[in-house]
């Protein structure tokens, strides 16, 4: 069976919104820089709250910043 796998445009979208720092975009989510990192690299996976959170930040729709595929 395949293995599913979570992308996401995170580090695109702070660019598209002032070049936002990974610092700036953690704090306006609530979490840590080391948390933005991890997604960016794809090597954490969000909990929903914080998926929602970062839309938000974004002023995007979950689908925007997070794809799923298998």
């Amino acid at each position: 069976m395949p293995t599913a796998r979570i992308n996401n445009q995170i580090r695109r979208l702070r660019f598209d919104h002032g070049e936002m720092t990974q610092e700036q975009l953690a704090e306006l989510a609530g979490c840590t820089r080391q948390t933005i990192i991890a997604l960016e690299q794809g090597k954490y996976v969000p909990s929903i709250e914080l998926a929602f959170k970062i839309a938000r930040v974004f002023g995007v729709t979950l689908e925007e910043v997070f794809q799923y595929s298998i």
